[in-house]
């Protein structure tokens, strides 16, 4: 009888739908329960450029914008991460 040994699991690397760029894995805050997400922190990403006029109910001038993020033990849902965008205006 042979045993067929088992490679390791090689984490797959998840890339931002609008830029191509590599999603970094990001730990949330313990008090939203999120655990691991991936973001994607390309101050280039479209996603993230356009994003201040997505944000509604927010003061003018508001430095606020949203990173493209995944939820891996979500199966891997993307969503609208809240961000700093001050920089980038």
């Amino acid at each position: 009888m042979s045993q067929v040994s088992q490679s390791p699991q090689v984490p797959q690397v998840r890339c931002c739908p609008h830029c191509g760029v590599a999603l970094d894995a990001w730990i949330g805050p313990p008090e939203t329960g999120w655990g691991e997400i991936l973001v994607c922190n390309n101050n280039d990403c479209s996603y993230f450029k356009g994003s201040p006029g997505s944000i509604r109910n927010t003061e003018e001038g508001q430095p606020l914008g949203t990173r493209y993020a995944e939820d891996p033990c979500n199966n891997y849902e993307p969503f609208s991460l809240v961000a700093w965008h001050g920089a980038c205006r």
